[in-house]
């Protein structure tokens, strides 16, 4: 009796989630940007959620719950249905920085389903307009001038900016006051108005500024020169090298979301980024698109796996450490 009652249960249990997936999406989506609006990843879904709205059918909302490093936009999709109408759109720090540094409410693999990686960016050093230095050498040696009064933008205590400034300033024998920001955003108008020196920052979220003039870039945190700004070279062409750090994009949604929901999310994702239109905003705005074979559940997975076991020593390493 006990196995009869059990297999109803289990054909009910696949009845009903054949039935969601078969109607989703029925009404609107969320997608919870962890940053303020305005910065590189709120751009990035917006353009995303965009296009995605004629591939399902349905209106994307986008949310901005900022805070804690991104910690409390992603707490936010993890402790929410996993129906498919709330998805998380996060980065290095959320999916990889994050767990090693702060005692989350959440687990960002255990917790999550990936859907698709979505684009990739390079952390960069760029500075005020009018910082008296022209090249990386200058800038070393103007930061050991300052004898650790200048100071440096990060998005996030313990971040992929922070943990890559502060490794810097080992290799280079320089010290700086670190500021923390809740988001790119605030960030840039900051160094824009000559409130901060100098920032690692996403190369993306300040390639404009820098094109016109109003930043200087010094170097790129990548083994090859970026196309978006070929004159700006690396730190390993410059002697400094195994500083490499980016900005990779994905989608997630809560663990137990229905396969045949990810797969029509997967699937919406896979045509709007193969839009022409989007893919020429996203190189505008600097932003690499993952190739089409890593637009997958299980290409986010093992990105996410990879980069958790390279990051976590060297997180651990530089001893920070968020409340």
């Amino acid at each position: 009796m006990r196995k009869l009652v059990a297999l109803v249960l289990t054909i009910l249990t696949a009845c009903t989630v054949a039935a969601v997936a078969d109607s989703y999406p029925s009404r609107a989506i969320i997608i919870v940007v962890p940053y303020p609006a305005g910065g590189p990843t709120d751009t990035i879904a917006r353009i995303l959620a965009e296009r995605m709205q004629g591939a399902l059918g349905q209106k994307i909302v986008i949310e901005n719950v900022s805070g804690a490093g991104g910690s409390i936009g992603v707490g936010r999709v993890a402790h929410s249905p996993a129906d498919g109408y709330t998805l998380s759109i996060g980065h290095t720090q959320t999916a990889v920085f994050n767990p090693v540094l702060m005692k989350l409410n959440y687990d960002v693999v255990k917790d999550f389903e990936p859907v698709s990686l979505i684009a990739d960016t390079p952390i960069w050093i760029v500075s005020r307009k009018s910082l008296p230095a022209d090249d990386l050498r200058g800038l070393i040696a103007w930061l050991k001038s300052e004898n650790g009064k200048a100071t440096m933008g990060t998005v996030g205590v313990g971040g992929p900016t922070d943990v890559a400034a502060r490794f810097f300033g080992k290799r280079t024998g320089t010290s700086f006051q670190i500021v923390p920001y809740t988001g790119g955003a605030p960030e840039l108008t900051d160094m824009l108005g000559g409130h901060i020196d100098f920032a690692f920052g996403q190369a993306a979220a300040q390639l404009a500024q820098v094109q016109n003039g109003q930043l200087k870039a010094f170097a790129v945190l990548q083994p090859k020169r970026w196309w978006a700004a070929p004159d700006v070279p690396t730190l390993d062409e410059l002697g400094i090298p195994d500083i490499d750090a980016s900005f990779w994009h994905g989608i997630w949604v809560p663990k137990g979301t229905p396969p045949d929901v990810i797969a029509k999310l997967d699937a919406a994702i896979r045509v709007s980024l193969a839009d022409p239109g989007v893919q020429e905003r996203f190189k505008k705005l600097g932003q690499d698109i993952w190739p089409a074979d890593f637009q997958t559940p299980q290409a986010l997975a093992a990105k996410q796996q990879a980069e958790i076991a390279k990051w976590t020593p060297i997180i651990k390493a530089t001893g920070i450490a968020v409340q």
